[in-house]
């Protein structure tokens, strides 16, 4: 017997909850330090009449949220994405079980989740790095939103297309090392295209804001989403394992049949 469909969709979306909440940790305890010290650069932009020396200003006005309320509406926004995030992740775990590599359901979810990572979140991280407050004109949002959306979708894109080598590859290349050799060619190669090709974010960095914060803020953007990632593959999977355990003797012979949708 396969799992129901249903049974995985409600996993996918339990996992994607709590990867959401390790997310929001990760925000409290790494992001939110290094945005509270770009806002002060801000606030003395602001007091140093930065706007007249061409430099963007944001942090003249009263902001109409406090920022601690946008320190908890970040926080359920992290859970809402992480629901949606762990759906998805369950729909394309149902879609290719059969044909992920790894060792049981935690293997092949982590497989998932470090392509995910990968295609989703360092791609475009790479291409479109995130910036603190202090730096970035609203004027180009529309811009750096386009371009942000284009590498995502050219990572997906990469995430598919790589899997469709491998598949047509088999039937014609015996030896499985040589195989795997391609594929990893054919990945560094698509992604240094969109490197190359797609253009850069159009914002310059202000000379008032600190490498040390931009790079701070990167980096601590990426943990971020990277713990997510982690989250969600190591709790999908093991909630896979326990559902396999739990599961009659006959039916565990069949763990590596695909899901039944």
């Amino acid at each position: 017997m396969a799992f129901g469909f249903g049974s995985v969709l409600r996993r996918g979306a339990l996992a994607g909850v709590l990867a959401g909440l390790t997310a929001a940790v990760a925000i409290w305890l790494l992001v939110e330090p290094v945005i509270r010290r770009a806002l002060v650069i801000e606030d003395t932009r602001s007091m140093h009449g930065g706007q007249s020396a061409g430099l963007p200003l944001h942090g003249g006005d009263e902001p109409l949220v406090s920022r601690s309320a946008q320190v908890v509406g970040g926080a359920v926004t992290s859970v809402i994405v992480g629901v949606a995030v762990g759906v998805i992740f369950a729909v394309v775990f149902a879609r290719m079980r059969d044909r992920l590599p790894g060792r049981g359901d935690l293997g092949r979810s982590l497989v998932l989740a470090t392509v995910g990572f990968a295609a989703v979140t360092l791609l475009p991280a790479l291409k479109i790095p995130a910036n603190p407050p202090a730096v970035g004109d609203p004027a180009t949002v529309g811009r750096r939103t386009t371009l942000y959306a284009v590498v995502l979708l050219l990572g997906v894109a990469i995430a598919v297309v790589v899997p469709m080598l491998d598949r047509w590859l088999d039937g014609r290349v015996s030896v499985p090392s040589t195989r795997w050799a391609i594929d990893v060619v054919a990945a560094v190669l698509l992604v240094g295209l969109v490197l190359a090709l797609v253009p850069a974010t159009p914002d310059q960095v202000p000379a008032d804001v600190p490498a040390a914060v931009i790079w701070d803020f990167r980096l601590a953007s990426l943990a971020q989403l990277g713990v997510m990632w982690l989250t969600l593959g190591l709790a999908f999977g093991l909630l896979m394992e326990r559902a396999g355990a739990g599961r009659p003797e006959g039916a565990r012979a069949e763990a590596g049949a695909p899901v039944a949708t």
